[in-house]
């Protein structure tokens, strides 16, 4: 390929990139400004300055663009993962993946982004919007199952571990944001210690079960 042809393309993925990033926060913030029920696709487009169609190419719908940033962040985490050493538990690997996605100062987590904590606040209150929000996660899960197969040389489809720890891993996960999105002013920034206190009960409570396994 010429570098021309090259050039081109890069632009063309930049341009999509800049036009979806639009449509995630016109669609964020008109569902604050408004409420998700009185929010139309139209008018998301419309504030992003792109037409009906445009955003069909991007989104399925309103809650899956307001909800983008977590599936930009389900990717970050599994990045973290695959970089982690070989040498971890895959429990230790997820969790310190999840660890190394908080601290990332050139991608912030969601602690540290303005009125996320607004949005995920409506996902227990609005059926479609955790819809989406389960479904982006599904998707994120999905991947850190390959990638702990992968780390142990087996197939997730054969052998359960892999699904039982990303299943664990992220469950926890989940509980600390809920804790966080539900919590008052004051837990605004406290997702990071949030999620190391959820993981130290997992852990815990693998160490009182061990004595009394079969």
């Amino acid at each position: 390929m010429k570098a021309t042809e090259t050039s081109g393309e890069d632009r063309r993925r930049l341009k999509a990139r800049q036009t979806r990033t639009a449509l995630a926060a016109a669609a964020l913030d008109l569902i604050l400004e408004r409420g998700l029920n009185a929010v139309t696709v139209e008018a998301v487009a419309q504030r992003a300055d792109v037409t009906r169609r445009t955003f069909s190419r991007h989104f399925g719908g309103k809650e899956d663009a307001a909800l983008d940033f977590t599936r930009d962040d389900g990717a970050a985490i599994n990045a973290a993962l695959r970089a982690r050493p070989a040498c971890e538990p895959p429990l230790v690997a997820y969790r310190r993946a999840v660890r190394d996605w908080l601290a990332d100062t050139r991608a912030p987590g969601w602690h540290q982004l303005p009125r996320v904590r607004s949005l995920l606040a409506l996902v227990d209150d609005e059926p479609t919007l955790f819809a989406a929000f389960e479904r982006i996660r599904a998707d994120a899960q999905e991947e850190s199952v390959r990638i702990i197969a992968e780390r142990l040389g087996t197939d997730p489809a054969e052998d359960p571990g892999p699904g039982v720890v990303v299943g664990a891993a992220a469950g926890v996960l989940t509980a600390a944001l809920r804790q966080w999105w539900r919590g008052g002013p004051e837990s605004a920034e406290r997702l990071p210690d949030l999620v190391e206190q959820s993981f130290d009960v997992l852990l815990g409570e693998v160490a009182l079960a061990a004595p009394h396994a079969p």
